[in-house]
C-alpha cells in the first residue's frame, strides 16, 4: 500500500503540470520544433523532479489496494509521464533526425521510428502502471499478428512497396511516366497504399504499389522533360541520298513544334530499288507535344518534297512491279504552280477554279537569298507573298514566334487590311515565293462581298497567332469586325 501522507499534494501538482504541458505542447506552432522541444523538456524534468521526490518509480509497477484514494492519482501521473517521456523523445526527433537534400525520405523515416516510439509508450504504460505481463501479451499478439498478417497480405505488400518507392525515389509527383505494361501517365498522387497517373485520355489509373513495385519504370521526366520521337519516311530513290538527306533537314528545320536543340537527326536507314529510307530523330518539350508535332512534320515533309520535287515511295508490302517504279532518270516530279498555292490557302476556297486560274497569272516570282530581310516589323509589305521553297523565320524584337515553310503564306495583313506586319520576316534558307499585288486582288473583293468577311476573320486569327501576349502596334488588336471595315476603305479607294 502506498502511504498517502507521501502522495497527497505532489500527486495533483504533477498531474496538474502535466494536464498544462499537454496544452502548451498542441498551443506551440509547429513552425518552431526547437520552442516546442524546449518547453517539452521543462515539463518533463519537473514531473520527473516530483516523482522522484514522490519516491515513485515510473518505470517500476507497484501494486495498488482497490481501497487506496491515492491510486487513482498514481496511474494518471504515470501515465502523464510515459506520454511526456514519448513527446520528448518524438521533439528531438523531429529536430534532429534529417536526411539532406531528401526532406520526403526523412519524413518517412520520422514518421516510422516516431511510430515505434508510440508502441513502445503504450507498451511501458500497461506495464508498469497497469502491471499488464508484457510477455504473454507479446506471445498472444505474434499469434494475433501472423493471422492478421495473413489476412492483410496484399494491403501489408503495398504499404511496404510504397515506402520502398518513396526512399528509392524512382519518381516524383508531377513526373511523367512509362510502365513496362504499356501504361503511360503523369503522377498526381502517390500514399503508401497506392499510386495515381493521369493518363494523355485524361483517365485516372490507380496502381497498387505492390504491383507497381514489380514492373519497370522508365521516368521520362528526367533529367528533363524533353522527350524524343523518330520517324520513319520513304522516299522514291529519284535523287541523290544526300539531297533527299538535305530536304528532309530543311523540313525538321522549319517545324515550329520541336526542340531546336539538342538540333533534329536525319539518319538515312536503307536503300534499294523501291525506297530509299530515311529516319527523322527529333525532341518535343514533353510527352502530351507527341501528337501535334508528329502531325506538324508529317504535313512539312510532304510539303517540303512537293517543293523540291520528291516523290513518297510507295509501301513495303505494296506489290508492285519493278518496271513501274519511278527512277532518278524517269521519274517526274510534281510540279508547284502558283495556282496550286493558291488552292491550298484558306481565305480562296470559295473561289471558283476560273477566279484562281486569272489570280494566278497575276503572280511574280521572287527570290532572296540566306539573310535577307523579307519586311521588318511595323512596315507594310503592299502585296501577298506565297511561299513556294525555303523556310522564314518570323521574330518580335529578339525573339523567335514561328517559321514559315513552302505553302504558307504572308503580307496579306498589308495586302488587304493596311496593317504594319507583327513580326520581322528572314529568310533562314534560300526562299522562293509568288507575289499578288493589290491591283489582282481589288476586283475580287468588289465581286465578292463575302471573301472580304472571311479575310477579316483570318487575319484576326493570323495576328493572335503571332502575338503571345506581346506588346504589339495597336492595329494588330483589331478585331475582325475592324478589319473587314478597314478592308472595304482601302479598296473603295
Amino acid at each position: 500500500m502506498i502511504d498517502d501522507a507521501l502522495f497527497g499534494k505532489p500527486l495533483i501538482s504533477l498531474i496538474t503540470i502535466g494536464l498544462a504541458g499537454i496544452v502548451v505542447w498542441h498551443l506551440l506552432s509547429r513552425q518552431r520544433p526547437t520552442t516546442r522541444l524546449v518547453v517539452q523538456i521543462l515539463f518533463f524534468a519537473m514531473m520527473t523532479l516530483i516523482l522522484v521526490v514522490s519516491g515513485i518509480e515510473p518505470h517500476r509497477f507497484q501494486g495498488y489496494e482497490s481501497e487506496d484514494p491515492q491510486a487513482l492519482l498514481v496511474i494518471v501521473a504515470k501515465s502523464l509521464w510515459w506520454i511526456h517521456l514519448a513527446w520528448a523523445v518524438i521533439g528531438f526527433i523531429r529536430l534532429y533526425l534529417v536526411l539532406e537534400g531528401s526532406p520526403r525520405e526523412a519524413r518517412l523515416l520520422q514518421d516510422l521510428v516516431i511510430g515505434v516510439v508510440y508502441i513502445g509508450m503504450a507498451l511501458s504504460v500497461l506495464a508498469f502502471v497497469f502491471g499488464v505481463p508484457i510477455g504473454t501479451l507479446v506471445a498472444t499478439s505474434g499469434v494475433v499478428a501472423i493471422i492478421l498478417g495473413l489476412a492483410l497480405q496484399n494491403t501489408l505488400a503495398d504499404v511496404f512497396s510504397g515506402i520502398a518507392l518513396t526512399l528509392g525515389r524512382p519518381y516524383i509527383i508531377g513526373d511523367w511516366i512509362l510502365l513496362s505494361d504499356g501504361t503511360e501517365g503523369r503522377v498526381v498522387e502517390s500514399n503508401w497504399r497506392a499510386t495515381h497517373i493521369l493518363t494523355s485520355a485524361n483517365n485516372v489509373v490507380v496502381l497498387p504499389n505492390s504491383f507497381l513495385a514489380k514492373l519497370g519504370l522508365t521516368n521520362v521526366s528526367r533529367p528533363d522533360e524533353t522527350h524524343l520521337l523518330v520517324l520513319t519516311i520513304r522516299i522514291a530513290p529519284t535523287r541523290m541520298p544526300a539531297s533527299v538527306r538535305q530536304v528532309m533537314a530543311t523540313a525538321l528545320a522549319s517545324c515550329n513544334s520541336i526542340v531546336r536543340e539538342p538540333p533534329p537527326v536525319v539518319a538515312l536507314k536503307g536503300l534499294d530499288a523501291t525506297a530509299l529510307e530515311v529516319e527523322l530523330q527529333f525532341r518535343v518539350t514533353s510527352p502530351s507535344q507527341r501528337v501535334p508535332a508528329r502531325n506538324e512534320v508529317l504535313d512539312l515533309v510532304y510539303r517540303h518534297c512537293k517543293s523540291a520535287g520528291l516523290l513518297l515511295a510507295v509501301p513495303a508490302a505494296a506489290s508492285v512491279l519493278t518496271g513501274d517504279l519511278p527512277t532518278e532518270e524517269s521519274a517526274r516530279p510534281p510540279r508547284v504552280t502558283p495556282l496550286e498555292l493558291i488552292e491550298a490557302i484558306p481565305i480562296f476556297a470559295t473561289l471558283t477554279s476560273d477566279e484562281k486560274q486569272k489570280l494566278a497569272e497575276t503572280t511574280a516570282v521572287r527570290e532572296f537569298r540566306k539573310g535577307d530581310v523579307l519586311v521588318r516589323e511595323g512596315e507594310m509589305l503592299p502585296s501577298l507573298m506565297m511561299v513556294r521553297a525555303g523556310i522564314i523565320a518570323a521574330r518580335h524584337g529578339d525573339e523567335e514566334r514561328g517559321r514559315l515553310a513552302p505553302g504558307d503564306f504572308f503580307g496579306e495583313t498589308g495586302l488587304l487590311a493596311g496593317m504594319q506586319e507583327a513580326c520581322t520576316l528572314e529568310a533562314l534558307t534560300s526562299v522562293t515565293a509568288y507575289e499578288i499585288d493589290q491591283e489582282a486582288f481589288a476586283p475580287l473583293l468588289s465581286e465578292r462581298p463575302a471573301l472580304a468577311e472571311e479575310v477579316a476573320d483570318h487575319l484576326a486569327s493570323r495576328a493572335e497567332r503571332f502575338r503571345n501576349g506581346a506588346s504589339l502596334p495597336p492595329e494588330h488588336a483589331r478585331s475582325a469586325h475592324a478589319i473587314l471595315k478597314t478592308i472595304r476603305t482601302i479598296f473603295k479607294a
